[in-house]
């Protein structure tokens, strides 16, 4: 029994030691979790998951906003059924934000524009995304990077409240000024939050 006992604790002792060997990088992979982010909208909640690890500048540059309450109050100004919803720059009159300067493009990280996947805005501009962002409604792969389309960067994905982003895909639209797909009642983030662990 007390050889047993002997050899549990040699074998615990031995897996302390690897464990702290180990690169401090790799302690933290391993242990560590994608930040989350909840967005508490005009039409519920949603909860969404960042890839740190793939999409690594979009979202640490996503994470900042949110921390800095930028999106507090910002609304979804184009929503295409089908498509995307697309948010994270214009405030409920439809005044535009000002934001940092822009950042690279990390859309050849090999994600894919899946249904519910989040993805950074840009303009023709392949590296001028700053805090647009939009949320996949369908597969949308012909905003994936491909040769001759550098494409736009997944950075994230709605882990909870499909529902809502389904229902905002639902409300009415129209024009305003130049700007189309806009809702004709606001669709507004009210508060984003990073999810405590």
């Amino acid at each position: 029994m007390r050889k047993i006992g002997l050899l549990i604790i040699s074998i615990l002792l031995v897996t302390l030691i690897q464990w702290t060997s180990l690169p401090t990088g790799c302690l933290i992979a391993t242990a560590g979790e994608n930040s989350q982010v909840v967005f508490s909208t005009t039409k519920g909640d949603m909860t969404i998951e960042l890839y740190a690890d793939k999409a690594p500048i979009s979202a640490k540059n996503f994470l900042a906003y949110v921390d800095s309450g930028f999106y507090d109050g910002v609304i979804f100004h184009r929503v295409i059924p089908g498509f995307v919803i697309q948010g994270g720059g214009f405030s409920a009159e439809m005044v535009k934000k000002t934001t940092k300067d822009p950042i690279k493009n990390e859309a050849d990280n090999g994600l894919k524009n899946l249904r519910g996947t989040l993805s950074l805005a840009r303009t023709q501009v392949v590296d001028s995304a700053t805090t647009q962002f939009f949320i996949n409604l369908s597969d949308n792969t012909a905003l994936d990077h491909r040769s001759g389309n550098f494409g736009y960067a997944v950075f994230g994905k709605v882990v909870k409240g499909m529902d809502v982003v389904d229902t905002i895909a639902g409300v009415p639209t129209g024009n305003h000024g130049h700007y189309q797909d806009v809702p004709t009642i606001p669709v507004i983030i009210k508060k984003a939050t990073r999810k405590k662990p």
